[in-house]
């Protein structure tokens, strides 16, 4: 995490101050405020959060991650998905399901109105109001509308601050040490590399000793926090934290302690706390203890698990045999005629490994090490061994260690925490709180409530999935749409990475990440820059239906006092919604009658460029009624439009990529501009004089008809 991030557990409505390392499940919410980063790690994927940004987890389990993305910005990277694995990411207009492995970036904008998604590597499809559109690698497409989903692609532009970073944490992961000993699934490897040292131990094989002070114990720099459905779940504080704590086993190697990671080859399976407990319910003193498991020791969950979850999550764990967990499984689980008290366990006795605290601490999310008690040799060898604590939790233990800093903190508003989102696939309900959960746990304190009895404190499912999910709403099945190529309405033509949600503008200072927060302007920005607004609405300056001299098309310039010419106030014909509006002068249909003494082909090098010094407004009048015979190398083949042409081959015009109306007024060459002064009214005008015929040939009665024609002032 950088800066201030903000966790709302499944269930509960208080918003807290985040904990790194905290495991996370179905219904927890996480919020990246101003100038903040977070990411989180699925073991086959990354979610990196950038600043401004809300998720919450729809579903998260071992073969779904759906994505709730109310507001901002994320770059997932994935790693691995396997062909009955969903990843999906679900935004106020469209739900995205990404298809392959790689690297994407899913924006959602401020209002809730767009989103752009972006593909360097994979493939994927976004689905919304019963069309789907698919996007490739290469490709950055952004999805307007919600009644209706219309979509623009283009190929991506430069990476942004937040792009970089991501990149270089994908680096770190990539290129880390301790991959060659973990397997690749394990959740926080990389962050041992700098933080201790692999050595080869005999029996047990790799081994990762972590730079700690002397009398350092697993299990004791942190906290318990109590998360559906695993229950008492440990937090640690250290920085490497999570991977040695979920996963592998201890051991004291000469004094000093050691982590085996298991087998490499076996995809790793998580654990919510890999010890034994010691007088986990009155005894002990009124304390609570705990140890860690040692090698080819076998893990008893104290969840409700299969057999095959048992399997799993041992043999990944560590190197013991499938026919010790097999005889564990049947005599502690299933027949309970034998408990875990009668299995010998070597770290039990080494010294400094047990850590107890009182059961207040345990059961409310306290610091361990600040509270932790001395135990004797004595006691902890008449102490009851057991894989559960008989201790409810308190709501302290769901909040977790930053329980105090409830709604003392930074959340997203309003608006976005209770936005609607499009889903693909139908989440399940959202979990119950934990007042109803603790209630039910109180014949069995201690042990988590089964899925079924879980499902059942939920709210009642009605016909509508509405009503089950009142945040999401299920997509109708789509058909394949094609979506137009250029620049969506809300971005600027050149400018690809502008006006990001969560992301700072072009040019800002990296260390101002929020610099343009989503749907505001960069500092010193316009309060409403031409770019960013719907294509649909008069520029700052112009009054809807205000007689705008300048703006008819003879004129086609900019206004001295605006910025530069308003490209979004021309209608484009591959631009969804982009129709002409009548308070808009510029798309009134007399504007766009082309003229009929004027050559209708592009002429290059006379366009007006906002940008260029010697743009004046008075350089760019055009003649309307200069005859044809006078504009140089009017040949027919040139006054044809091209609106098809590739952007490559119109030269200077000042927006490469914008596809032009085919009626589009154009000026004439800078040769026949012109002098500086103020045209006279086309009624004031006096006729163009009669083009010059060939004195070889006599006037023929047609060409003398059509001389007098052309003599006729305009309009007669």
């Amino acid at each position: 995490m950088e800066g201030s991030v903000s966790f709302d557990p499944a269930g509960e409505q208080d918003w807290v101050g985040a904990v790194a390392n905290r495991p996370m499940t179905t219904g927890d919410k996480l919020w990246a405020d101003r100038d903040s980063r977070a990411e989180l790690q699925l073991g086959s994927a990354t979610i990196r959060l950038s600043q401004n940004t809300g998720i919450s987890f729809l579903n998260l389990d071992d073969r779904s991650a759906q994505v709730q993305l109310s507001s901002g910005a994320v770059n997932v990277r994935v790693r691995r998905l396997d062909r009955d694995e969903a990843f999906e990411i679900d935004t106020p207009n469209l739900a995205f399901s990404i298809y392959q492995p790689g690297s994407y970036r899913v924006e959602a904008s401020e209002d809730g109105s767009y989103t752009v998604v972006t593909i360097r590597e994979g493939d994927g499809e976004a689905t919304g109001n019963g069309q789907t559109y698919r996007v490739h690698a290469g490709q950055r497409a952004t999805f307007n509308g919600s009644e209706s989903l219309n979509a623009d692609v283009e190929q991506i532009g430069e990476p942004d601050q937040f792009d970089n970073w991501a990149y270089n944490r994908d680096h770190r992961h990539e290129n880390s040490r301790s991959a060659q000993y973990v397997s690749n699934d394990m959740v926080g490897y990389d962050d041992l590399d700098d933080n201790g040292d692999w050595r080869d131990e005999g029996d047990y094989g790799h081994v990762w000793f972590p730079h700690v002070e002397v009398g350092w114990a697993p299990y004791r720099q942190g906290h318990w926090a109590w998360i559906d459905p695993w229950g008492y779940t440990w937090v640690d504080d250290a920085p490497w934290g999570y991977a040695p704590f979920h996963y592998g086993r201890w051991v004291s190697v000469g004094g000093r302690w050691g982590w085996i990671a298991g087998p490499r080859e076996v995809h790793a399976v998580y654990a919510p706390a890999l010890v034994v407990f010691v007088g986990g319910g009155g005894g002990f003193g009124g304390n609570v203890g705990w140890f860690p498991l040692g090698p080819r020791e076998v893990f008893v969950p104290s969840y409700h698990v299969s057999r095959e979850y048992v399997n799993r999550v041992n043999i990944s764990n560590t190197t013991v045999n499938n026919t010790t967990i097999t005889n564990v499984y049947n005599t502690t689980i299933v027949n309970k005629t034998t408990n875990i008290t009668n299995v010998t366990y070597v770290n039990r006795n080494v010294q400094g490994a047990v850590t107890a605290v009182p059961q207040r601490t345990f059961a409310g999310a306290q610091p361990v090490a600040r509270a932790a008690v001395k135990v004797n040799a004595q006691a902890i060898a008449s102490a009851p061994v057991t894989r559960r604590v008989e201790v409810n939790p308190t709501r302290e233990a769901v909040l977790g260690a930053k329980a105090a800093t409830a709604n003392r903190v930074t959340a997203p508003p309003p608006a976005v925490a209770n936005r609607q989102v499009i889903a693909k696939q139908a989440p399940p309900p959202p979990p119950a709180p934990f007042a109803a959960r603790q209630q039910a746990m109180a014949a069995h304190p201690g042990q988590p409530l089964p899925k079924r009895e879980l499902a059942s404190l939920r709210p009642p499912a009605t016909a509508a999935a509405a009503a089950a999910h009142p945040a999401v709403k299920v997509a109708p099945p789509g058909r394949p749409a094609e979506p137009t190529t250029g620049h969506p309405n809300n971005q600027p033509a050149n400018q690809p990475n502008a006006g990001r949600p969560g992301q700072p503008a072009p040019g800002a200072p990296a260390n101002q990440p929020n610099a343009a927060r989503p749907g505001q302007p960069a500092p010193g920005a316009p309060a409403n820059p031409p770019g960013n607004r719907p294509g649909n609405q008069p520029a700052p300056n112009e009054r809807p239906g205000a007689t705008q001299p300048n703006n008819r098309p003879e004129a086609n310039r900019p206004e001295p006092n605006r910025p530069g010419a308003q490209p979004n106030n021309r209608p484009e014909p591959n631009q969804p919604n982009n129709r002409p509006q009548p308070n808009q002068p510029n798309n009134r249909p007399e504007n766009n009658r082309p003229e009929p003494n004027r050559p209708p082909a592009a002429q290059p090098n006379n366009r007006p460029e906002p940008n260029q010094p010697n743009n004046r407004p008075e350089n760019n009048r055009p003649e309307p009624n200069r005859p044809p015979a006078a504009q140089p190398n009017n040949r027919p083949e040139n006054n044809r439009p091209e609106p098809n042409r590739p952007p490559g081959a119109q030269p200077n015009r000042p927006e490469p990529n914008r596809n032009e109306p085919p009626q589009r007024q154009q000026t004439p060459p800078q040769s026949e501009r012109p002098q500086q002064h103020t045209a006279p009214p086309p009624a004031a005008e006096k006729p163009a004089p009669p083009p010059r015929r060939e004195p070889s040939k006599p006037e023929t009665p047609q060409e003398r008809k059509k001389r007098e024609e052309q003599q006729k002032p305009p309009g007669a």
